[in-house]
């Protein structure tokens, strides 16, 4: 099966250069749900460029008949971000014109308009498939005035003329994969929305993390919300009802490189989850495992009480106790005095799952992070 790609002009720069998305798209024999996945929203974040290589590689060895539906891969979704350097440091987090995050920006119709409560009403005795078509017409009827706004003569501002162009990609998909790792050094573990823990088994994955309180526009929120805010307009009004829309962002290990183990199994965790969707159809099973569950208000993150430099640091990937040592922070001073050492303890128990590349902090810095897992994970 071969892919249908496509370049996709972005911005025009300064230097007569164009930057560009490209887009692989396979298409299978049977009509299903349509799957997009992207990598590199963030500069650093390299390994899911990877998984997206060896997933264009196994599905050009398929017939179209083991594909229901359609899949779309956009590497190095974000050029700008992709090349950001200083010195040999990779960054690309947050955008050079403006400063804000790459991957908080973008257009969410819910929050925009607030209409989700009022067409859960005019649409309450509507079967869920003609709703789910319905809604998604609307909200693309409303994004067509974004795209609209490309060609207003008065120009509008790079992270704009960026997010529109990226979230036309996968605006009618029903399933979107967003592929991210660490800034620092990372585990592989994914974010999830409310009413999704039951997909969570068929990734392959340390842990996840269910994203219980708003983020600030990142894409995948951004895809979902008004989905999810749709149902619950709906059990406001006293009807149950689950839309197939889903929404992920996988994490896959430690920045600014191409950890072979994260992608061998954001590879198999993505190929695994699209057959128990009935998107893959290639004769081989679906697995499930265990995945301890999290929420983003139990996340822990440590930052240096004081300026100095890490030493004694658990490894990632261990489990602490409460009052366990997490690390030494060996604080120099222009005092006349020796220099001190402070001894930093867990102050509750988890997964050490995140710790800062540099060891050499000024108060206030990043150290590492803790997640603690739900009583029932």
């Amino acid at each position: 099966m071969d892919a249908e790609i496509k370049v996709l002009p972005l911005l025009h720069m300064a230097s007569g250069d164009i930057l560009s998305l490209q887009q692989y798209r396979f298409v299978g024999t049977h009509p299903g749900k349509v799957v997009y996945l992207q990598a590199n929203l963030h500069g650093a974040e390299i390994a899911g460029n990877s998984v997206i290589h060896q997933l264009l590689t196994y599905f050009k060895t398929l017939d179209a008949a083991a594909l229901q539906g359609e899949i779309r891969l956009v590497p190095a979704c974000n050029p700008i971000g992709v090349n950001t350097r200083a010195h040999n440091f990779a960054s690309g987090r947050f955008n050079p014109y403006d400063g804000r995050d790459w991957n908080r920006i973008f257009w969410d119709w819910e929050q925009e308009h607030r209409g989700a409560r009022t067409f859960a009403a005019q649409h309450l005795e509507s079967d869920r498939v003609t709703i789910q078509q319905t809604y998604r017409e609307f909200i693309r009827q409303h994004f067509a005035a974004e795209l609209a706004a490309l060609a207003d003569p008065a120009g509008v501002p790079v992270h704009q003329r960026y997010r529109t162009r990226l979230q036309e990609q996968a605006l009618d998909a029903d399933i979107l994969i967003d592929l991210h790792s660490s800034s620092n050094q990372g585990m592989v573990y994914t974010y999830y929305f409310r009413d999704r823990a039951m997909s969570v088994p068929y990734f392959d994955l340390d842990f996840a993390i269910l994203l219980d309180r708003f983020d600030g526009n990142a894409f995948d929120e951004a895809f979902i919300n008004p989905w999810l805010e749709l149902e619950k307009a709906f059990a406001d009004l006293g009807r149950s009802l689950r839309f197939g829309i889903e929404a992920w962002t996988l994490e896959l290990g430690t920045g600014m490189k191409n950890d072979a183990p994260a992608i061998k199994r954001g590879v198999s965790g993505i190929l695994n989850y699209l057959r128990q969707q009935q998107v893959l159809l290639d004769g081989v099973g679906v697995l499930q495992q265990s995945v301890p569950l999290t929420r983003a208000s139990q996340l822990q993150k440590y930052y240096a009480t004081a300026g100095g430099f890490v030493q004694q640091r658990v490894a990632i990937g261990t489990w602490v106790q409460r009052g366990d040592v997490l690390y030494e922070l060996l604080c120099l001073n222009k005092t006349g005095q020796y220099p001190q050492v402070i001894t930093v303890q867990a102050q509750q128990p988890g997964l050490v799952y995140d710790l800062s590349i540099s060891e050499g902090v000024s108060e206030g810095e990043y150290v590492l992070a803790v997640m603690v897992p739900d009583a029932s994970g």
